[in-house]
């Protein structure tokens, strides 16, 4: 018996997940793109993975920089989120990180100021996974932000995790 896609979507949007950017740059481009698909697996190594669409600009760039970053997002920075997605309107010959305040750590990949979390990675090793790609990156440096609580995404929509009085 075989799954349908909109079956496993709908089944998929019951699970909550936090969301996070992914960056690369190389040496005349940089890339970005939303992503929720994301864990720790190691701490010894230090690993995380990801998963990303097999076409996406921002994989390809991973794949001949061999690094990246992640950035966690607050509950502030949905509308992050909708631009790394895609989904903003932006002025003409805009990037995706049109506006957005941006530092770096180790790699020099870019990192989201302001987010709850970021992590900065070297590329480990990419599994291809059937339409996607499952992405193992080793973390050179990371670093939290104050106390902003992450951004959690929950059957299309973005919910704020503090408790409501």
């Amino acid at each position: 018996m075989s799954v349908d896609a909109e079956s496993l979507k709908q089944s998929m949007r019951r699970w909550a997940s936090g969301v996070t950017v992914v960056t690369s740059v190389g040496e005349s481009e940089r890339a970005g793109v939303t992503a929720s698909s994301f864990t720790s697996i190691s701490v010894n190594p230090p690993l995380i993975l990801m998963s990303l669409q097999a076409f996406t600009p921002t994989l390809k760039l991973i794949e001949q920089s061999g690094i990246f970053g992640v950035s966690i997002l607050t509950s502030k920075q949905a509308h992050l989120s909708a631009q790394f997605a895609g989904f903003a309107k932006l002025p003409e010959g805009a990037d995706k990180f049109y506006g957005v305040e941006l530092f770096t750590a180790e790699t020099g990949a870019p990192l989201v100021a302001h987010s709850a979390a970021w992590i900065d990675c070297k590329l480990s090793s990419i599994y291809e996974a059937g339409l996607s790609r499952i992405v193992v990156g080793e973390v050179l440096a990371t670093g939290q932000g104050e106390d902003d609580l992450p951004l959690v995404y929950l059957n299309r929509g973005y919910y704020d995790l503090k408790k409501q009085e």
